[in-house]
């Protein structure tokens, strides 16, 4: 997935078009660089999340800025942000709030949790238990949290970045396949290549203090007015039924793959072509081209799909697999 050219940062209020708006989400990517080296794929990812109404799973070994990266977007956007740190011992009420007896009044009032907010940073979501992470589910599917029977609405925009580390597995607990389906992108953050990691030390040298954005002029470049803007632009970009039907033959494909005991899901497809969209406006096209949806077939799919023990044993990964299903399935011209 490659990215768009950034373009200078916005120094007017937001305006309710889809250029003024692309420009500004585009922007964020200057401000994200300027704490984060690299990782464009993964900022273009939270971008298409943004667009989408979807939520995003960070997946990278230790150091590579999985938390530095969300913690600059949400610095580099006008919206609330919270961060729960998932830890074995946090119970579902730490994240979604809580009745609170109130002695003066006798009453019981609710104390809304973390989860509150416009951008949910979930560190290292997978080490808390499952009855901990199914806290997330209806608020990242409903956009509401219950509580004693009562549904309270979230606010709008409203995602959850969570991060984890795919090579530590003592005291962690894997995803519920219900909440893994509920992430729009599974982004993976490597690691940098030798000149970024220069580029990183160099940063380091000269004073740079990952834990104060501020210090290094991260400023607000996109709000609310922008990310509406931008929705109902995406919302028109045009999908003709050719390119329905390679999103659709995509899936099925994964579904007849030897490799996998389960396939893409129809939820799946509607994803991709949801991300196709998105991934197509930022380009600057008002229409999905076959390209678009071989962008974000990886992201979109890799953690809807499940590999048969023999084909584990292999090698086989699941990128490999979705790589293949790509090359063999007819491009519609």
């Amino acid at each position: 997935m490659s990215a768009p050219p950034p373009v200078p940062a916005r120094t007017t209020e937001p305006l309710a078009n889809g250029d003024t708006a692309r420009a500004s989400l585009e922007a964020l990517r200057s401000e994200i660089a300027k704490a984060v080296v690299g990782q464009d794929p993964a900022v273009t990812g939270l971008v298409v999340a943004l667009l989408c109404r979807g939520h995003v799973l960070l997946e990278g070994v230790p150091g590579v800025a999985k938390t530095l990266l969300v913690r600059a977007l949400a610095a580099s956007l006008e919206l609330d942000t919270k961060r729960v740190q998932f830890t074995p011992d946090l119970m579902p009420s730490d994240v979604t709030g809580s009745l609170v007896y109130d002695a003066r009044t006798a009453e019981f009032s609710f104390q809304p949790g973390p989860v509150f907010t416009n951008l949910l940073l979930a560190d290292e979501i997978n080490r808390t238990p499952p009855k901990t992470q199914s806290s997330l589910l209806e608020a990242m599917e409903e956009r509401q949290v219950t509580v004693d029977g009562v549904p309270r609405p979230l606010p709008d925009p409203f995602l959850v970045a969570a991060t984890q580390n795919p090579v530590e597995y003592e005291g962690t607990y894997p995803l519920p396949e219900a909440q893994l389906d509920r992430f729009l992108l599974k982004l993976t953050v490597p690691l940098p290549s030798r000149d970024e990691e220069i580029n990183v030390l160099t940063r380091h040298s000269e004073g740079f203090n990952p834990r104060d954005l501020a210090s290094v002029g991260i400023r607000p470049v996109a709000g609310p007015a922008d990310l509406e803007a931008a929705r109902a632009a995406v919302a028109r970009t045009k999908v003709s039924p050719e390119i329905a039907g390679y999103v659709v033959d995509i899936c099925r494909a994964t579904r007849e793959s030897p490799s996998l005991s389960l396939g893409v899901s129809p939820r799946g497809a509607t994803a991709l072509l949801s991300t196709a969209r998105a991934w197509a406006w930022l380009t600057g096209r008002d229409y999905v081209i076959p390209d678009d949806v071989k962008a974000l077939a990886l992201p979109t799919l890799r953690h809807r799909i499940h590999l048969r023990p023999e084909a584990e044993m292999e090698g086989i990964t699941p990128d490999s697999v979705i790589t293949s299903v790509l090359a063999h399935v007819p491009v519609p011209r």
